[in-house]
């Protein structure tokens, strides 16, 4: 169980990154140009497609095989944490200001494309993967 949470660390970390850069570019060149929910919409694609990418690669690299469903709560967890923290830090979004921005249009695409992207370790079929490795 360790070694899923690790590596849904791992697999965290490279989305956020990924979607941090994303998130910027969404944030100073899209949505002044085509606003919040068509920006948000545009982004979704890509973050899925690193998703995918990203969740593929930590699992070559560290397979997880019977206890994958674990590295679910350990992106989500993970993800509440950095995004509140870096809504605190670098906008002075409170927690309340972060939950209400959820209820928007473009929060709510956001928020469903995250937890798709946190759902993908259960979807991928992995034949290669040692049972050992749990």
């Amino acid at each position: 169980m360790i070694r899923a949470i690790s590596v849904g660390a791992v697999y965290f970390l490279l989305v956020f990154t990924a979607g941090f850069l994303l998130g910027t570019v969404r944030t100073l060149i899209l949505i002044p140009h085509v606003g919040p929910l068509i920006a948000t919409l545009l982004e979704v694609p890509f973050m899925l497609v690193v998703g995918y990418a990203a969740c593929r690669f930590v699992l070559r690299c560290w397979p997880v095989r019977t206890q994958r469903w674990m590295m679910v709560p350990s992106f989500l967890m993970l993800l509440a944490l950095f995004e509140w923290q870096l809504g605190l830090l670098l906008f002075g979004v409170t927690a309340t200001q972060q939950w209400a921005n959820l209820a928007t249009p473009a929060g709510l695409v956001g928020l469903s494309a995250q937890v798709l992207v946190a759902l993908i370790p259960l979807t991928l079929d992995r034949p290669d993967v040692n049972p050992s490795a749990d």
